[in-house]
C-alpha cells in the first residue's frame, strides 16, 4: 500500500488556456488533509515536500569565451499537452515547456541533480507529473510526483512496485501506466478508482479523451495486436483485435469517437469508431521503417471519402477525406 498526499489543488478549476508565462496561478482551495491509500501498491511515508531551488550563481566568463559554451543536457522525453498547444521535454537536469505556434520556450525548470524521465502538462495550468528518469533520476522510476509549479514543490505522490512506464492526465482523472497494468485515480484526492490488466506494454500506450464528463481511455488488450477501449461514462468494454503483430501505437480523436492503430510492422494504419469497435479505413503504408506514430488532426472531423497517402521522407500525412493523420516513422 501507499499514502498519498490530498493537498492537490482541483485541476477542473484551471483554465485550459491560461498561460504558464503569466503570473502565477493563485490554486484553488486544498483537499482535506486526511491520507488516502491506494490497495494496489508498496507502503511507504509520503515524500517531504521539494524545497524551491535557488537561482545558481553566475559563473564568471573565462578569458576565451570559446570555453564558456554549456553542453545541452541530454533529452529524456517529449510529450504535448491535452490541445497540442504546448510540449514538455523531460532532460537530464528538469523539464523545460515550449509553446508550439508560435515557437518558443515558456520556461524551464533546472535541478541541482537529477534528471526527468517523464513530465506531463495539464493544459496549460501550473500542475504537472513528473517520473525521474536518466543516469541521475530526480525521483525514483517508481514513483510519480504531482509538481505543482506555483509553489516549486512537489505537492503528492504514488508509489508503485514496478517502474512507471508513462503517466496521462485529465482534469479529474491520473492514469498511470505500468508493465502491465493501468491504474486510474480521482485527480483531487488521489482515490483509486480503477484497475486494469494488460498484455506487456513496455512503451507505455495508453490514450485519454479530453471531454468532460465522457472519458474514453484506450490501452493494450490481453492480447498481442489487441486494444481495449473503455468508456467510462456508459460503463461499456470494448475489445478490438487491431493488427496481427504488435501494436506500436494508437491516438484517439479529442472527442474520443475514433481509432488510430499502427502496428510494429509499420504497414497499417488502421482507424476504428469506439461504439462499436467496426473499422472504418485502412491505410497502405508505403515503409520500409519498422516504427510509426499516428495522430489525429487538430480539428478532426470524419466525413465519407476517399483516402489518399503521400510520402516526405520520414513523414507521410495520410489523409482520411479531407481530415488528416499524422504518421512519422522513426
Amino acid at each position: 500500500m501507499t499514502t498519498v498526499s490530498s493537498s492537490l489543488p482541483n485541476p477542473s478549476r484551471s483554465s485550459p488556456s491560461s498561460n504558464m508565462s503569466s503570473p502565477p496561478l493563485s490554486p484553488p482551495p486544498s483537499s482535506p488533509q486526511n491520507p488516502v491509500f491506494a490497495d494496489d501498491v508498496d507502503e511507504s511515508d509520503f515524500a517531504p515536500p521539494v524545497s524551491s531551488l535557488p537561482h545558481p550563481a553566475a559563473v564568471p566568463r573565462p578569458p576565451n569565451p570559446t570555453l564558456a559554451v554549456a553542453k545541452a543536457p541530454n533529452l529524456l522525453h517529449l510529450s504535448f499537452n491535452q490541445d497540442h498547444g504546448c510540449f514538455a521535454a523531460g532532460t537530464e537536469s528538469g523539464f523545460r515547456i515550449y509553446n508550439c505556434d508560435p515557437f518558443r520556450e515558456i520556461f524551464r525548470r533546472e535541478f541541482e541533480e537529477g534528471g526527468i524521465g517523464a513530465a506531463e502538462m495539464l493544459f496549460r495550468c501550473n500542475i504537472l507529473a513528473l517520473v525521474g528518469g536518466g543516469s541521475r533520476p530526480k525521483y525514483p522510476l517508481t514513483k510519480v510526483m504531482i509538481w505543482d509549479d506555483n509553489q516549486s514543490r512537489c505537492i503528492g505522490e504514488l508509489s508503485f512496485r514496478s517502474e512507471v512506464k508513462s503517466v496521462k492526465l485529465r482534469r479529474d482523472r491520473i492514469v498511470v501506466v505500468l508493465l502491465q497494468k493501468i491504474l486510474v485515480y480521482n485527480f483531487a484526492d488521489l482515490k483509486l478508482l480503477h484497475q486494469i490488466e494488460t498484455f506487456a506494454n513496455p512503451n507505455g500506450l495508453c490514450v485519454l479523451s479530453q471531454n468532460s464528463g465522457q472519458m474514453v481511455l484506450v490501452c493494450p488488450g490481453l492480447q498481442k495486436g489487441q486494444v481495449r477501449i473503455e468508456h467510462y461514462a456508459s460503463k461499456r468494454t470494448k475489445f478490438i483485435m487491431a493488427h496481427d503483430s504488435r501494436i506500436a501505437c494508437f491516438t484517439l480523436s479529442q472527442d474520443g469517437r475514433f481509432l488510430a492503430t499502427a502496428s510494429s510492422k509499420g504497414t497499417l494504419v488502421r482507424v476504428f469508431n469506439t461504439l462499436d469497435g467496426s473499422l472504418l479505413q485502412e491505410l497502405c503504408v508505403e515503409s520500409s521503417c519498422k516504427e510509426v506514430v499516428v495522430d489525429f488532426h487538430r480539428q478532426f472531423n470524419w466525413s465519407n471519402g476517399t483516402k489518399r497517402c503521400r510520402s516526405s521522407r520520414n513523414i507521410q500525412p495520410c489523409f482520411l477525406s479531407n481530415c488528416p493523420v499524422a504518421c512519422s516513422f522513426k
